[in-house]
C-alpha cells in the first residue's frame, strides 16, 4: 500500500480509552468560534482535499483509458495524449499537495499561536497560590502538547475525514462499475486486514504509553541533576558511578521498549503489506481470468488492482475516525479547562488607577502614600479555588478548606514610615506583607495604600507603586541590563547604572568583562547571594515605587554581604513607606514602629525601648535572638526564616 501504511499504523495507535471521556457542553460550538476567524482559508483547504480525493480516482482511469483505447487498439496519439494527461494530473497533484500544505500550515500555525498566546496571558494572571500547587511540567503540556492536539482538529483530522470519505465513496462507485464481482472479492478480504490490525494496534497503544512513562521518567532524571541546583547537590552528596549507573538502567529500559515498539511497528507493516500484496494477486487472477475469457478489458483490470490499493487506506483510518475526533476535542477541552480557571486575584470591575502621591519638597523627592490594615482576616485559599486537580497530580487528595492564618489585624504605617514586623516562624508576617502587593487578598477587613483599598485598583498601577525585594530574589537568565529593565523596560543604560551605583554594586558591574551585558545564569546562580540582592534593590530603585516591602531581604546572607546590601536597603527605603520583616536589631531599631505578630494576631506594638520594658514577646525574642547582636552591628544573626507559605 504504498504512501499511507504508516498512517494506517499510526491511526491504530491511538488510544481507544478516550472515547470514554465525556466532554463539557458547548465545546464543539467553542471550537467553531476559534475557527472562525479562518473560516475562508478552511474552506479553500476543503476545497483542495476534496479535489485531491477526485484525482485518486482519475489517475487508474487514465491508465485504463491508456491501455484499452491507446496501447491495445495501437493508438499511438492516443497513447501519447493520455500520458501527456496522466503527466499534467501528477503535476497538478503535486501543486494541490503544497497548496494543501500551505493552508493547513497557515490554519494550524495560526489556530496554536491564538491559543497558546491566549493560555499563556491566562496563566501569568493566575495568583502566586495557583503557581504553589500547579505543577510546570503540567502547564508546559497544556501549552505545548494539547494545543498541538486541538489544532488537529481543525486540520489533520478534519482533512482526513473529508478527503478519505470521498475518496473511499468514490473509489468504491468506480470500482463497482468497473467491475462489481472483482469489487466483491476485495472486500472480502477487509476483515483479514483489520482485525489483525486491531490486534497489534492494542498492542502498540500499550507500548507506546509505556515508552512514553520511561521516556519522561528519564527526561525527569536529567532535569533534576542538569539544573544548578540539582547539579550542586549531586555533586555534594551523590556519588557519579551510582548515578551513572542508575541513569544507565532507565535509558536501558528505555532502548529496550523502542525495539519491542520497532519490532511491533514492523510487523504490523509487513502484514498490511502482505494482506494487500494478496489483494491484488487475488484481485489479478480473478480478473485475469475474466480478461482471458473476454469478460473484461486489460486496462479495467489494470484500474482496479490500482484502486484496490487506495481503497484500504480510507477504509481502516476511517474504522478510527471516532477515536480521532476525541483525541481532538479532549485536547480542546483540556486547553479550555485551563482557560475556564478564574484569577483568584483580578482587577474588578470599575477599578480605578491608584493616585500617585505628590512628593511634598521637605524631606525627599520620593512621594510616599500610607498603608493602613483595618480589621484584616485572611485564611489561604483552598486547593479547588486556585488550582485543578489535572495540573498538580493523578489523583489529588487535598479537599480541605484554607486555614486561617490572620485575625482582626489592624496597624497604619504613615507616609514616609518603616513598620518593622517582628515574632516566630510561621506567626503570620509574610502574609501580611503579600496582602499589600495583593498576591493574596484579604478574606475580610481592607487593605489601604493611600486612603484607597487595594481592591479597588487596578493590579497594574498598583505593582508600579508597590516594590517587594524577597529573601531569595529571582533572576532571569538573561543580561544584568534585561534584568533591570524588566522593571521599567524604557530605561536607558544611564537610568540602569545609577541605580546599580545607588545599590552599592555599580563598581562591581563596571569590573565585569561584558558589564551590563553579563549573563548571570539561571535563577542568577552565577552571582553571590549578596550580589543578587543587590541587584534585586538596584532593580527596585530603577522602578522608583513609593512603597517597598522587605521580607526577609538579608536573611541567608554572611556579615559582609549584609552589610552592603543593608547600605543598599538604606537607600531604598529613604522617604519610602515601607514595611519590612525585621530580623537584625539594626533594622528593629531604625523603625518608626515595630508590630510583633504571633499566631496571625498583632500582639504588641511601639519602639524598641518601649517594648523591652513592657516585658512581653518582644523582650523574649530580644532576649533570645538579638541581644547576641548587640555590639556586633558587621554581623549576621537572624531571627526567623519565614519560607513563603504552602497552604
Amino acid at each position: 500500500m504504498p504512501g499511507n501504511g504508516w498512517q494506517v499504523m499510526a491511526s491504530f495507535r491511538r488510544d481507544d480509552s478516550v472515547t470514554q471521556q465525556r466532554l463539557k457542553p458547548g465545546t464543539v460550538k467553542r471550537i467553531a468560534g476559534y475557527a472562525r476567524p479562518y473560516i475562508r482559508e478552511l474552506v479553500f483547504f476543503l476545497a483542495l482535499n476534496s479535489l485531491a480525493a477526485v484525482i485518486v480516482v482519475a489517475n487508474p482511469l487514465l491508465l485504463k483509458a491508456i491501455i484499452d483505447s491507446g496501447i491495445v487498439p495501437g493508438k499511438q496519439k492516443v497513447v501519447v495524449w493520455l500520458a501527456v494527461a496522466v503527466a499534467g494530473l501528477a503535476l497538478l497533484e503535486a501543486v494541490l499537495g503544497l497548496a494543501q500544505r500551505w493552508y493547513s500550515a497557515r490554519i494550524g500555525e495560526g489556530l496554536i499561536y491564538d491559543l497558546r498566546t491566549q493560555v499563556f496571558g491566562h496563566v501569568q494572571r493566575q495568583p502566586v497560590a495557583f503557581f504553589m500547587r500547579a505543577q510546570t511540567g503540567s502547564l508546559v503540556s497544556r501549552l505545548n502538547s494539547d494545543v498541538i492536539g486541538a489544532q488537529r482538529a481543525l486540520t489533520t483530522t478534519l482533512s482526513s475525514v473529508v478527503s478519505n470519505v470521498i475518496s473511499l465513496v468514490l473509489v468504491l462507485i468506480t470500482m463497482l462499475v468497473l467491475s462489481w464481482q472483482v469489487t466483491l472479492i476485495a472486500l472480502l478480504l477487509l476483515p483479514i486486514f483489520v482485525f489483525p490490525a486491531k490486534w497489534v494496534g492494542k498492542r502498540l497503544q500499550r507500548v507506546s504509553r509505556e515508552q512514553m512513562q520511561l521516556d519522561a521518567e528519564m527526561s525527569s532524571l536529567m532535569t533534576e541533576r542538569f539544573n544548578v541546583a540539582g547539579a550542586m547537590l549531586a555533586k555534594l552528596y551523590g556519588r557519579p558511578a551510582e548515578e551513572e549507573e542508575n541513569f544507565s538502567g532507565r535509558a536501558a529500559r528505555v532502548r529496550d521498549i523502542g525495539i519491542v515498539a520497532a519490532m511491533y511497528g514492523r510487523v504490523f507493516f509487513t502484514a498490511l503489506t502482505l494482506v494487500a500484496a494478496l489483494a491484488t494477486a487475488m484481485v489479478y487472477g480473478v480478473g485475469g481470468f475474466l480478461v482471458v475469457d473476454g469478460t473484461l478489458e486489460l486496462g479495467t483490470l489494470v484500474a482496479l488492482a490500482t484502486l484496490l490499493t487506495r481503497m484500504y487506506g480510507p477504509l481502516t483510518a476511517l474504522s478510527n475516525v471516532h477515536v480521532d475526533v476525541m483525541t481532538a476535542l479532549v485536547s480542546f477541552d483540556r486547553v479550555f479547562e485551563v482557560l475556564d480557571l478564574k484569577p483568584l486575584i483580578d482587577d474588578k470591575e470599575g477599578a480605578g488607577e491608584l493616585a500617585r502621591p505628590q512628593p511634598n519638597g521637605d524631606r525627599t523627592a520620593v512621594a510616599a502614600p500610607a498603608i493602613e490594615f483595618d480589621r484584616v482576616e485572611f485564611r489561604y485559599p483552598a486547593a479547588d479555588e486556585v488550582s485543578l486537580a489535572s495540573l498538580e497530580s493523578i489523583a489529588r487528595s487535598d479537599t480541605s478548606p484554607g486555614r486561617d492564618v490572620l485575625h482582626e489585624v489592624s496597624f497604619t504605617v504613615p507616609p514616609g514610615a518603616m513598620v518593622a514586623l517582628v515574632g516566630p516562624s510561621g506567626a503570620g508576617k509574610s502574609t501580611i506583607t503579600h496582602l499589600v502587593s495583593r498576591l493574596y487578598d484579604a478574606t475580610d477587613g481592607a487593605v489601604r495604600i493611600g486612603g484607597q483599598d487595594v481592591r479597588d485598583v487596578t493590579l497594574d498601577s498598583l505593582r508600579t507603586q508597590v516594590g517587594v525585594v524577597s529573601q531569595d530574589a529571582h533572576l532571569f537568565h538573561d543580561s544584568i541590563r534585561e534584568n533591570m529593565r524588566y522593571a521599567r523596560p524604557d530605561a536607558t543604560d544611564e537610568q540602569i547604572i545609577g541605580a546599580l551605583e545607588s545599590a552599592y554594586i555599580g563598581d562591581l558591574i563596571a569590573d565585569m568583562p561584558d558589564g551590563l551585558d553579563t549573563v548571570v545564569g539561571d535563577r542568577g546562580y552565577r552571582l553571590s547571594g549578596g550580589e543578587k540582592q543587590r541587584l534585586a534593590i538596584a532593580r527596585l530603585l530603577l522602578k522608583e515605587p513609593s512603597v517597598v516591602v522587605l521580607d526577609e531581604a538579608t536573611a541567608h546572607l554572611d556579615s559582609e554581604s549584609e552589610a552592603a546590601v543593608q547600605r543598599a536597603l538604606r537607600t531604598a527605603l529613604a522617604g519610602r513607606t515601607s514595611l519590612v520583616i525585621a530580623h537584625r536589631l539594626s533594622t528593629i531599631r531604625e523603625a518608626d514602629q515595630i508590630l510583633v505578630v504571633d499566631d496571625g494576631r498583632v500582639v504588641e506594638r511601639g519602639r524598641h525601648e518601649d517594648l523591652l520594658l513592657e516585658g512581653g514577646l518582644y523582650a523574649e525574642l530580644y532576649r533570645t535572638q538579638f541581644a547576641t547582636q548587640n555590639g556586633h552591628a558587621g554581623e549576621l544573626d537572624d531571627l526567623t526564616v519565614e519560607p513563603l507559605p504552602a497552604e
